[in-house]
């Protein structure tokens, strides 16, 4: 599968969502990844196909896991565990 998208999304779509989205973004910059698109956005706003990916709190995994493959974040503003998961799930999809 390739990734193209990685959505991040929380309750609202608003706060917690963005801070996730920027923490990728770095996350990915960090890892040398350029091409994939990243996103934030309300759980109400999924649907299946949405995204490749998913990035949300451990809140919204029973809502979000019915869309796609998710990264739960137990602490939402631990980059270090952000990276950790992600370059993991990179790294099984073969994109690092």
């Amino acid at each position: 599968m390739k990734l193209e998208k990685i959505l991040c999304a929380c309750g609202s779509g608003l706060g917690s969502s963005f801070l996730v989205e920027m923490n990728v973004n770095k996350v990915l910059k960090k890892l040398g990844v350029e091409d994939i698109e990243v996103a934030h956005c309300a759980a109400t706003d999924v649907y299946k196909g949405a995204a490749d990916l998913f990035v949300c709190g451990k809140d919204m995994v029973d809502i979000l896991s019915a869309y796609g493959p998710c990264i739960v974040l137990q602490n939402i503003i631990s980059v270090p565990e952000l990276e950790a998961k992600l370059s993991d799930y990179l790294k099984e999809q073969g994109v690092i």
